[in-house]
């Protein structure tokens, strides 16, 4: 089972949409204990970087989040959600992430480029040979966010994108823990099967259709 976490600022329906129509049990969850029961956790997010702090700690999701992390269970963060496993985000103040990957989240500079970043952009691969994207071309994926990761170690990004003139942070990962800050949900065919990979080292490939 996945748990998708319900802490009041996630697209909740199309994640859980897209992770049954891989073959997978998706639950939106809202309870901290569900989340240790949990075979893989996804956490979503749409809104400010603080707000979804604040409502992670009033509901408890995000310490159950943090120690299911702790404990080996693999677990994404998309959009929002990847931004928030960080240090530090820079929206409308500073505001301390969940720590769990060191890096800060900051905003686009803007001036010669749009802001927000919304639209498709093709993923680079830093790691081609990694779980989630070994044997997998690079493809379009569809991003909408201000405020982009500068991740303290290179060796947790998997993947990058072109915007604005830089390279920006497109995929993470750690250990079991993953974000990507595309909607792979939205993301045409590339997008389907990066969450597959995800769902597959969570609950292993006899759980999806073939």
């Amino acid at each position: 089972m996945i748990a998708v976490v319900d802490y009041g600022m996630g697209n909740l329906h199309s994640v859980s949409t897209a992770v049954e129509r891989l073959g997978y049990e998706a639950v939106i969850c809202r309870e901290p204990v569900q989340l240790a029961e949990a075979d893989g956790i996804i956490l979503p997010g749409v809104g400010a970087f603080g707000d979804a702090m604040e409502s992670l700690k009033a509901t408890g999701l995000g310490r159950a989040f943090t120690e299911a992390v702790q404990a080996d269970k693999p677990a994404l963060g998309i959009c929002l959600g990847m931004q928030l496993l960080f240090e530090e985000g820079e929206e409308h103040g500073r505001h301390a992430g969940l720590g769990l990957l060191p890096g800060r989240v900051v905003r686009f500079q803007g001036g010669h480029y749009k802001v927000p970043h919304m639209g498709w952009n093709r993923l680079q691969w830093e790691q081609p040979d990694h779980a989630l994207t070994a044997g997998l071309e690079e493809g379009h994926v569809y991003f909408v966010h201000s405020y982009h990761v500068l991740a303290e170690k290179q060796r947790d990004v998997i993947a990058t994108c072109q915007y604005g003139g830089q390279a920006v942070t497109a995929m993470v990962g750690r250990g079991r823990l993953y974000g990507m800050q595309f909607h792979p949900e939205k993301s045409g065919e590339v997008g389907p099967r990066l969450l597959e990979r995800f769902l597959r080292l969570a609950e292993g490939p006899g759980a999806a259709r073939e």
